[in-house]
């Protein structure tokens, strides 16, 4: 495993990636814009709403204190659109990694495996269906494991624990995709569960690092390829005539 984490780590600024690379960190900071915007708005127009509703509600009397408690309302805004790109950049990174997927395992299994057949690139319908459950899944458990924020160390740790299962379900499952069918892949990260959720730990440790993580589709992918061969021996077989016809399964 560690083996499989050098050789993707050490592949990421390659020649054949970096044209990858770029594309991948340009659309992760697209999203990580318009998150930013959307955050800023909703923000904006709950601490305007709430203000016109507390000057209501207590009188005009208290016009300077609501103003003044807007305005540390506003800090806290900014500091919360941070927090909150930071929060969902690993289902950011899902996104983008179904846009790119298939790029990286192609570059990954020409230079590490030109003697095995090579994988079947993913519908981008299918790669991108796959992508957005994750995002939206990441999303589901963060929300559901942020009351643990609270308690001292616990919050981090759930984080951590969370984005090592989700990630690692996510890149083996798509790694694995192109050399079977959903189906078969999702059976065989259920099969060796422990070792993809231990795989899903360096890429969780990858994501948490600032400015780092925004090349985590191309590590995770890239890893993830890696541990896909390894736990399915030397020459996995293709499979389903309409995956070879590049038909999407359903």
């Amino acid at each position: 495993m560690l083996d499989a984490a050098f050789k993707a780590l050490s592949q990421i600024l390659s020649p054949p990636m970096r044209a990858i690379l770029w594309k991948s960190v340009g659309l992760a900071l697209v999203l990580i814009v318009v998150v930013a915007v959307l955050l800023q708005r909703l923000l904006s127009w709950l601490a305007g709403s709430g203000e016109i509703w507390a000057e209501t509600m207590l009188g005009p009397n208290f016009h300077t204190p609501l103003n003044i408690l807007a305005w540390f309302i506003s800090i806290a805004a900014g500091l919360g659109i941070v927090a909150g790109a930071i929060f969902l950049m690993p289902a950011i990174t899902s996104l983008v990694a179904s846009v790119f997927v298939d790029d990286v395992a192609d570059v990954v299994e020409r230079e590490h495996y030109p003697a095995e057949r090579p994988g079947i690139a993913l519908p981008v319908g299918r790669a991108m269906i796959e992508g957005s459950k994750t995002a939206l899944l990441t999303i589901l458990v963060y929300l559901l494991a942020l009351p643990f924020v609270f308690i001292a160390g616990a919050g981090v740790i759930a984080f951590f624990i969370a984005t090592a299962w989700l990630l690692g379900r996510e890149y083996f499952e798509l790694a694995a995709m192109r050399f079977r069918t959903p189906d078969e892949a999702k059976l065989m990260r259920k099969q060796n569960a422990a070792t993809v959720f231990t795989a899903g730990l360096f890429i969780a440790a990858f994501v948490s690092i600032p400015i780092i993580n925004l090349a985590t589709p191309l590590f995770g992918m890239a890893f993830m390829v890696h541990m896909h061969k390894r736990l399915s021996g030397p020459r996995p077989e293709l499979i389903e005539p309409t995956r070879k016809a590049g038909i999407p399964t359903a």
